[in-house]
């Protein structure tokens, strides 16, 4: 790999503040679709409604049906200093992986108390604010942890949100991800609906997205960057459904970058072909043998954020680079509530 794409400097980009949308689109399909071209690398300005103008008979949506808890905390500690935590990933029964803030008040053995009678314990902590936790509750954790808990938005977002349901995927089906998977949340059922109707497949998977989501990358080179693990599963109907795309011909749009580390994770693994539940630290780079992927719908990413470096390897990182300024220049609304971009 050469220089000019394993350094996370080039994956750098400027973004007028103004540009990170703070809320949806009125309605979801409302959203601008810039479409990329990876064969002709021309650009062109669409609306999301418009996307089943690309598809055709025969071509698989291929989902992550993940669903976003509430996974944000807000606590006191004994001593009465308030304290935060977001739980990424639920390692064992009853104990967390967590971001801390501020993580410095909360070292091992810190009792914290939270709404709904739900109360933890830091039992050791890592790096960059992690934090391991211990939850209980008098009653059930789970339901402590739904009345407890909120949703947590990313920290770009600074406005309040009238409906927390917008930032869940209408096929949202399986509590688990610490953050939404936002190339999705631009679907309505009845756009579904519409590319059912046009013998458009369907196919939906898992990843519960994690840590990666919440941190940018802060190494110099790409081959320093450690990916954190995520948890996918694909069932026995996503596997028939792929395989029977893949003997047809049908081409696989992969719906956001979270479904694509999944189909990719699983492609280059030995569970290739067999349904079940997995864990993946795959980092998808310049460089990278796609093997399932053929069309790539998603969001506008974060400067120096894996995600971008991921769309990079699949679309080119001097189209990428196009297509970001392109959509800057025409003021495209960026980030988790923003516009989409489709890559063919």
């Amino acid at each position: 790999m050469n220089k000019l794409i394993s350094q996370v400097k080039d994956f750098d980009y400027k973004l007028p503040p103004e540009l990170i949308a703070q809320r949806p689109a009125p309605r979801r399909t409302d959203s601008r679709l810039l479409v990329v071209e990876r064969s002709s690398g021309t650009l062109s300005h669409q609306r999301f409604r418009d996307l089943p103008e690309y598809l055709i008979s025969g071509d698989t949506l291929v989902l992550n049906e993940t669903q976003v808890r509430p996974a944000r905390l807000r606590g006191v500690k004994t001593t009465g200093a308030k304290v935060e935590l977001l739980l990424l990933r639920e390692v064992e029964p009853g104990r967390f992986s967590a971001l801390a803030r501020p993580a410095k008040r909360l070292p091992p053995g810190s009792q914290v108390h939270f709404k709904a009678g739900l109360r933890g314990e830091i039992i050791a902590a890592g790096e960059a604010g992690e934090r391991l936790v211990e939850l209980t509750a008098d009653g059930p954790l789970t339901e402590a942890l739904a009345k407890a808990g909120e949703l947590a938005l990313p920290p770009y977002i600074r406005e309040t949100q009238a409906d927390e349901s917008r930032y869940q995927t209408v096929y949202a089906a399986k509590s688990g991800s610490a953050a939404a998977p936002t190339a999705g949340l631009h679907f309505t059922q009845e756009l579904l609906d519409q590319l059912t109707d046009a013998r458009v497949n369907t196919a939906r998977l898992s990843l519960d997205i994690g840590l990666d989501t919440f941190r940018p990358m802060s190494v110099a080179a790409l081959d320093d960057h450690q990916m954190h693990a995520e948890d996918y599963s694909i069932g026995a109907t996503a596997v028939q459904q792929l395989r029977q795309a893949r003997e047809s011909g049908g081409r696989l749009l992969a719906v956001g970058t979270t479904t694509v580390r999944a189909l990719e994770s699983w492609a280059v693994s030995t569970a290739a072909g067999q349904p079940g539940s997995y864990r993946t630290d795959l980092f998808i780079r310049p460089g990278f043998d796609f093997q399932l992927t053929d069309m790539m719908l998603t969001n506008f990413h974060l400067p120096r954020s894996t995600l971008l470096v991921m769309v990079s390897a699949f679309a080119g990182s001097e189209l990428i680079k196009q297509a970001y300024q392109a959509a800057i220049e025409a003021e495209y609304r960026f980030y988790s509530f923003g516009d989409a971009m489709l890559i063919l």
